[in-house]
């Protein structure tokens, strides 16, 4: 597993697709990705049907981390929300995540609980609490390797200036990279790479529907940005095909008509590695090993 610090560090910029789950991140590595980002507002909408609103907890988020790093080496950068409460969560969350295999941790300064940061109505903690929180977890760290992703939403509640001034707070406090959340223009996206490029590595979030203009990865890389995540995409096209299959054999009482749209039971096979698993188990009933 490459080093995510030292990755950031390079050219070109890193982009990571939402994962929620075992499958999407193999599909994702499949693809060729270097890193890959667990979303807690992709968990709660496929674990929990519910909108990202705060409801997942750190225990769910933690056992999809354990899972996916069960499956995949690629490096995860994790959403810890909050930290799940006050700076001694935020130590707690950092200990139990870095044990399940994330390599870095995004942590907010929202309220708790949350809620996604291109929703309205989002309220803040003081910045001295959130660099508080960022410190705790830079202390229980076990790995300097494991990284400090701070974000502030203080966009849309105290305004832009007010969003700089609490990244340098919280760059000060010990963060490794900063993430401005939900810019609302070029202009804001072109400041904030002309406040902080070459202090930290700076994330962006592409949302689509969301706050922030659409930006492609090599105009991202242009402006400055280090890291781009696409956080919930793969569970809106999953969503729409999923309410299409549906209907589908809700109409048709079959599912042929949807067979393009779909892998068939051995493609599927095929991309999760079910012969590799066979073969090796078969060696292990005769008695051999992976050898």
């Amino acid at each position: 597993m490459s080093g995510l610090r030292e990755r950031l560090a390079q050219a070109p910029i890193l982009v990571a697709p939402g994962v929620y789950d075992g499958l999407t991140a193999t599909l994702a590595e499949a693809a060729g990705f270097e890193a890959l980002y667990l979303s807690g507002a992709a968990v709660a909408y496929t674990r929990l049907g519910r909108p990202d609103i705060g409801l997942s907890t750190m225990s769910e988020m933690a056992d999809t981390m354990a899972l996916i790093r069960d499956r995949v080496e690629l490096p995860v950068i994790i959403d810890a929300d909050t930290g799940f409460g006050n700076a001694l969560n935020a130590r707690r969350t950092m200990q139990v995540y870095e044990r399940a295999g994330a390599s870095a941790l995004q942590v907010e300064d929202q309220s708790y609980p949350k809620r996604c940061g291109h929703l309205a109505d989002k309220s803040l903690i003081l910045a001295s609490e959130m660099a508080g929180k960022i410190a705790a977890m830079a202390d229980a760290r076990a790995s300097d390797e494991t990284l400090i992703i701070a974000r502030t939403d203080a966009i849309a509640v105290e305004g832009f200036e007010a969003a700089i001034a609490r990244a340098e707070l919280y760059l000060q406090a010990g963060a490794d990279a900063l993430f401005i959340e939900a810019p609302r223009s070029m202009e804001e996206l072109r400041s904030i790479c002309e406040t902080f490029r070459g202090r930290a590595p700076l994330m962006a979030n592409m949302v689509e529907g969301g706050a922030t203009p659409i930006t492609t990865a090599a105009d991202l890389e242009a402006l400055g940005f280090s890291l781009v995540i696409f956080p919930g995409g793969i569970v809106r096209a999953l969503a729409r095909t999923a309410e299409d299959y549906y209907a589908s054999l809700r109409a048709s009482g079959s599912n042929a008509p949807f067979a393009d749209r779909m892998f068939d039971f051995g493609e599927l096979n095929a991309r999760i590695g079910t012969p590799g698993m066979l073969e090796l188990g078969a060696r292990y009933a005769a008695g051999g090993g992976k050898g």
